[in-house]
């Protein structure tokens, strides 16, 4: 089994990697772990408290239950993972049951952060766009998918979302095997992860 850590600033373009990378491996051989999944359940707080979560500080992450996940998924044993509302900040009740896979890829902006979490995995790989893309991405984003007003983008991104990019996301390219500038849209950088994939797992390319 392969461990990926695929991490970047939010909007960098890890997601349309990580589509990438498994559109050109066989089907079923890639389980990914999204950091999303991985949110703490605020279930417990009200309401007004939830909208002030910082979902870019490493304490936002249950990373104990991820570890535990990637240990379970090498061992050969199907996980339940999380699933996590941005619009309510809780859990749902239901999970996805997910099996051990020859290439578990774990994708989201703090993945490197946790020295634990970056010892289980065999490649990492930071994901680099520029501030203003990344910003275009985020308002895009959070307003179609979260339900937020642009003010309020803006707003989260000015308090939070670029002081923790500084703090805790970018200082982890430093721990990263290969770094992907111009995210999705690096075909180049795209095809020579796939063939390393396909080397460690003796896989033909489609």
């Amino acid at each position: 089994m392969l461990i990926i850590g695929i991490a970047g600033g939010t909007g960098s373009g890890k997601t349309t990697v990580v589509r990438k990378i498994i559109e050109q491996l066989p089907e079923g051989e890639v389980a990914v772990l999204p950091q999303d999944s991985y949110y703490r359940d605020a279930s417990e707080m009200p309401l007004e408290e939830r909208l002030n979560i910082n979902f870019d500080h490493p304490d936002s992450i249950e990373f104990e239950l991820l570890i535990q996940h990637i240990k379970d998924l090498k061992a050969g044993k199907s996980i339940a993972q999380p699933i996590y509302s941005y619009l309510t900040c809780t859990r749902a009740e239901e999970t996805i049951s997910v099996k051990p896979c020859d290439v578990v890829i774990v994708e989201g902006i703090l993945v490197l952060t946790n020295p634990q979490l970056r010892k289980l995995m065999d490649l990492k790989i930071f994901v680099d766009a520029d501030a203003d893309d990344r910003l275009m991405r985020v308002i895009n984003r959070d307003i179609v998918e979260r339900g937020r007003s642009v003010n309020r983008v803006m707003e989260r991104y000015e308090h939070t979302v670029k002081p923790m990019h500084l703090q805790f996301i970018e200082p982890t390219k430093r721990y990263a095997d290969l770094i992907v500038p111009q995210g999705g849209n690096n075909k180049i950088a795209i095809d020579i992860l796939t063939m390393f994939i396909e080397k460690n797992l003796g896989l033909k390319h489609k």
